[in-house]
C-alpha cells in the first residue's frame, strides 16, 4: 500500500504555541516601554543560557514570572502583550536563588511533571519542559530563549567590531560607530520523513547519537536554495536516496540556538543506502509493525514529543507512539 499524502501533522507542535501578541508597534516607543516596565501588572521571564525557572503545582507546570520590581538587572526584551493588556518582558541574567538541574549537552531528556517537586522552583530548559508548559508559557519561553541566543552571539558589529547597543525592545542591535542595524536571524532547516512505495519510513542516527536513538533526516537550507531542493539534496547527501513529491506539513521554532524546522514528507524513488559517515552512522527502513516491535523491545527510541521529528513519525504511523529519548 502506498502512503497517501498527509494534509496536516498529527498532534500539536509543542514549541509553536503562543497566546500573546508580539506587539511590534510598541518596540520603538521608548515612552510606552517605560510605562510598561513601571506597570505593576507587567511580568518578567528571566532567562540564563537557555534556562528559566518553573514551578509545579499539582499536574500543572508553569513559568515563574516576576514583577518588574523583583527582576534582576540585565538586557530587556519585549515579548508582547496578552489579551488582558498585560505586558511581558524577558531579562537575561543569572537565575535567582536556584541551581541548574541539568547539564548542557546535545541530548537532554524531557522531564515528567512528577519528577519536579511540588511547589519547588527549579531551573530547566525547553527540551526538558516544553511539552509540560501551557500555550502562553511555551510561547514566552521559546521567544525569550531564541532572543537570548541571538543577542549572546551578536554583541559586536560585524562591520567594524564596535560593541553594539540593544534597541527596539531587544529586537535590534545598533552599532554606535557606523550606525548599522542588526536584526535577529533564524536558520531555516528542512526536516523530512521519507517513505517508499512499500509504505516504509526511513529513520537514521548521526554518529554522535547512541545506538537505538533514531529520527528522521534534517539539514540546513543553503543560500539560493528552495526548501524542496534542500529536502532532495540533504537526503541524497546523507543516505544516497533519491526522492520525489516533497510535501510541506508545518514548521516549528527550534531555538538551539536559532533554527526554524520546516517539516516535509517525501517519497523515495530509490531505497539503497550510500551513507555519509560524517553525518549518518546508521539508516534503516521500517514498516509500521517493525517500528512498533523495535520500540516495544527497546531496540529503537524516538525523539521526544517536543520535536517536530516525533510529529512527522507519528503522522506517518497514524497515531501517537509511546516512549521517547
Amino acid at each position: 500500500m502506498e502512503i497517501t499524502t498527509q494534509e496536516e501533522l498529527l498532534g500539536p507542535l509543542l514549541l509553536a504555541r503562543s497566546t500573546i501578541d508580539r506587539s511590534a508597534l510598541f518596540r520603538g516607543d521608548a515612552e510606552w516601554l517605560k510605562r510598561a516596565w513601571e506597570d505593576g501588572a507587567t511580568r518578567v521571564l528571566v532567562v540564563d543560557d537557555g534556562k528559566a525557572l518553573v514551578r509545579r503545582s499539582g499536574e500543572d507546570v508553569a513559568l515563574t514570572l516576576l514583577p518588574t520590581a523583583d527582576a534582576p538587572e540585565g538586557e530587556r526584551y519585549l515579548l508582547g502583550v496578552d489579551a488582558e493588556g498585560v505586558a511581558y518582558f524577558a531579562v537575561t541574567a543569572p537565575l535567582p536563588g536556584v541551581v541548574h538541574t541539568s547539564a548542557p549537552g546535545r541530548i537532554v531528556a524531557p522531564r515528567a511533571a512528577s519528577s519536579l517537586a511540588e511547589e519547588e522552583i527549579v531551573a530547566v530548559g525547553l527540551r526538558e519542559v516544553g511539552s509540560l508548559l501551557g500555550d502562553r508559557d511555551a510561547g514566552l519561553m521559546v521567544y525569550a530563549v531564541a532572543l537570548e541566543a541571538w543577542h549572546s552571539t551578536h554583541e559586536f558589529c560585524p562591520r567594524c567590531g564596535s560593541r553594539t547597543e540593544v534597541r527596539s525592545g531587544g529586537h535590534v542591535r545598533v552599532c554606535p560607530k557606523d550606525g548599522s542595524q542588526h536584526f535577529p536571524r533564524v536558520d531555516p532547516a528542512v526536516i523530512m520523513l521519507i517513505h517508499d512505495d512499500q509504505d516504509r519510513c526511513l529513520l537514521a542516527r548521526g554518529p554522535q547519537w547512541p545506538e537505538g536513538r533514531l529520527s528522521v533526516l534534517a539539514g540546513f537550507v543553503e543560500p539560493g536554495e528552495s526548501l524542496e531542493h534542500a529536502v532532495a539534496r540533504e537526503v541524497a547527501e546523507e543516505v544516497g536516496v533519491s526522492i520525489a513529491e516533497p510535501h510541506y506539513l508545518g514548521s516549528q521554532p527550534w531555538p538551539f540556538p536559532r533554527s526554524l524546522m520546516l517539516g516535509f514528507f517525501a517519497r523515495a524513488t530509490s531505497t539503497e543506502f550510500v551513507l555519509d559517515p560524517e553525518e549518518i552512522a546508521e539508516a534503516r527502513w521500517f514498516s509500521r509493525a517493525e517500528l512498533l516491535a523495535a520500540m516495544e523491545s527497546g531496540e529503537v527510541r524516538l525523539p521526544s514529543e517536543v520535536s517536530i521529528a516525533r510529529r512527522l513519525i507519528e503522522t506517518w504511523y497514524g497515531k501517537p507512539l509511546i516512549g521517547d529519548w
